[in-house]
């Protein structure tokens, strides 16, 4: 039988992060597969600015620290300047679809061979919960005490939707980590973007639907439960791009 331990990528220190939060187990999930191809060596991310801003203490590989929203332009440049080294960057909704929008974009439409892992809580966590560009119609936020209106507001941004209309996108794919089936399926999207990457096939973006129980305000399970009753109705997992673009 498997013996079931912490990934050798892994860090064995105590996170930062909230109970119920789900950065922890994404944070395996991306070890696991940098044990498994054998790549922690020649293994070098990106963090942002945002709850995950530490996670250079979590992970065993290089890692380096990119300003608000750069992550992408960081990662560009690593990766221009090391080919042969496996880059992904970690990244929140507020620093990706916020300050980092262009950054991204940009990423992705030049096809940069990079793996981005995209952590969506449809809120601000680390700044204590204010409307997110992913925020949903309806939630209220420190910032929409009575809602988000898209009247006022606008509408939330779906971005893997987006990316995926891109030329320079290889790989665009919605995942969630709230239950075992759920994170088998993300643990398989987090391989295949590492693979994708491997195989010189461009532009890499797995996007997890998470959850923020201390800014929504909810138990760890009544988080769990909200992304499968709210999140997944507006934003459905699922592949949206797969395919080489060279």
């Amino acid at each position: 039988m498997p013996e079931f331990k912490r990934p050798h990528a892994l860090a064995d220190v105590t996170t930062h992060y909230c109970p119920g939060c789900t950065h922890g187990i994404v944070h395996r999930l991306v070890a696991e597969v940098i044990d498994e191809m054998g790549i922690e060596g020649e293994t070098i991310g990106v963090c942002p600015v945002g709850c995950s801003v530490m996670a250079y203490d979590y992970f065993e590989c290089d890692m380096l620290e990119a300003s608000h929203g750069r992550a992408p332009a960081v990662a560009t440049g690593i990766k221009r300047a090391n080919p042969d080294k496996f880059v992904f960057t970690y990244q929140g909704d507020g620093d990706l679809a916020a300050i980092g929008t262009a950054e991204i974009v940009h990423a992705a439409t030049r096809g940069e061979n990079i793996t981005v892992i995209f952590i969506n809580n449809t809120t601000y966590g680390m700044t204590g919960g204010q409307m997110a560009p992913t925020t949903l119609p309806g939630q209220i936020t420190q910032t929409t005490p009575y809602g988000r209106n898209p009247d006022v507001e606008g509408f939330p941004v779906r971005v893997c939707e987006m990316l995926s209309t891109l030329s320079g996108v290889a790989l665009a794919e919605r995942v969630t980590v709230i239950d075992p089936k759920n994170i088998n399926i993300a643990k398989k999207a987090i391989r295949k973007g590492f693979e994708f990457q491997k195989n010189k096939q461009g532009f890499s973006i797995i996007e997890v639907l998470s959850t923020c129980p201390t800014n929504w305000g909810m138990t760890p399970i009544e988080a769990l439960d909200r992304v499968r009753t709210e999140m997944i109705p507006y934003y459905p997992l699922g592949v949206f791009k797969e395919g080489a673009i060279r």
